[in-house]
């Protein structure tokens, strides 16, 4: 694995670590949507040749997502990314149940979901839904036994838990939490945010046991603003958008055709190189983490080390502040992240460590790292080594240095 300037947009002269937020498009995704910004440029709904080639292309982008997780082209609805294909299955299908049967108010979800899950939530809140929020070991994975004591099988109507955790990099229990579901109940649907695993680690619906699952285009590097809903075949859900009746009825307006050609490309490559990938990855994330730990005085590594995604690396790194950590890593060229990027400009703390029962400090001093496939060993070298140079120059100006 080497950083390759005709398959990556990354300079060669910076170290990118941030791929939990977003990966570099890769050179063969661009490629396929080119023709789809300029000459094919036809509306897919419309009935003359210019309208069938961009249908066309959307069928092809439809099947390569649906191969990358084991689905039926017939049960992915495109959206516009993840946080849409999230709040269309929890409100979709929250909403949906309640119609069906009024007693159907409960809802479950995990403390540790991204934002894009749990605002949903707290909006059907407000609309009279009862929700439970699942607590987490301190390593940040759920408890799948724990569910047993909030279920319900008269009014449990829906449950929500992420595949990946995006901060820390926990794979959750989500086959274990489907088989409790089936066991109460065939009338509660599932919903998993697998934004952080696909592309990471090999994913099947049908294994997992998930009635719906959301998926994200510029994570697996593709283009930003295509994502997608996996609507198992037979459930119902509502849809957020009315309108011209696109996708199955469930997200209507005019298809992002080249965003579409894009992600689905970036499945087909993604799916190619999982296994290798993540190997490679693995042995690139664990040569940092042994360097990290042995070359920086008190830092830790949080997460578990077994129930993990390849790619992800996080720290607690005591006596600095995260965020001067990441902007001064960046003077170097450097691209790292103290979480969620998605919600960074809120300014609140991490709920997923405050979760896991971090202190305030050990929040504040946290680090996340996410490798892509443009990274190498030798960048890892050279990141322990300026991080722990950082790290030397702003203890020095820490009031907590004095405690370590």
């Amino acid at each position: 694995m080497s950083a390759d300037t005709n398959t990556t947009t990354i300079q060669t002269d910076s170290i990118y670590l941030d791929n939990a937020a977003s990966t570099p498009l890769l050179n063969e995704v661009f490629l396929e949507m080119m023709p789809y910004l300029r000459t094919h440029y036809g509306n897919p709904s419309s009935l003359h040749k210019h309208g069938f080639d961009a249908k066309r292309a959307i069928s092809l982008g439809r099947r390569r997502v649906a191969s990358i997780i084991g689905a039926s082209d017939k049960e992915i609805v495109f959206t516009s990314g993840g946080t849409e294909s999230n709040n269309l299955a929890i409100k979709g299908a929250a909403t949906e149940c309640r119609s069906r049967d009024s007693k159907r108010t409960h809802l479950i979800t995990s403390k540790i979901e991204h934002e894009s899950v749990l605002e949903p939530f707290r909006e059907l809140e407000k609309d009279g839904f009862e929700v439970t929020y699942l607590p987490v070991s301190n390593e940040g994975i759920v408890n799948a036994d724990d569910l047993k004591e909030y279920l319900s099988g008269s009014k449990t109507a829906f449950v929500s838990v992420m595949l990946v955790n995006n901060e820390v990099g926990t794979i959750q229990p989500v086959k274990e939490i489907a088989n409790i579901l089936r066991m109460t109940s065939k009338e509660i649907l599932f919903h998993c945010d697998a934004t952080q695993g696909v592309g990471k680690i090999p994913i099947n619906v049908q294994a997992l046991g998930v009635d719906l699952l959301t998926i994200s285009s510029h994570k697996i590097n593709g283009p930003k603003g295509a994502g997608a809903l996996y609507v198992r075949r037979g459930v119902r859900i509502n849809p957020l958008l009315l309108g011209g009746g696109q996708e199955a009825l469930l997200r209507s307006g005019t298809e992002n055709v080249y965003g579409i050609v894009g992600f689905g490309k970036a499945c087909e490559i993604n799916l190619l190189n999982i296994a290798n990938n993540e190997r490679e990855i693995s042995i690139i994330r664990n040569h940092l983490v042994k360097k990290i730990l042995k070359d920086i005085p008190d830092a830790r590594y949080n997460g578990s080390r077994i129930h993990r995604i390849p790619n992800n690396a996080h720290f607690t790194i005591s006596g600095v502040n995260g965020e001067d950590l990441v902007m001064k890593l960046d003077e170097y060229g450097i691209a790292a992240s103290t979480g969620s990027a998605c919600s960074s400009r809120k300014q609140k703390s991490s709920h997923v460590l405050k979760a896991m029962g971090f202190s305030y400090d050990e929040i504040t001093g946290s680090l996340r790292i996410s490798i892509g496939s443009q990274n190498t060993i030798q960048q890892m070298d050279r990141f322990a080594m300026i991080l722990s140079q950082v790290i030397k120059e702003l203890r020095k100006f820490s009031p907590i240095t004095h405690q370590l």
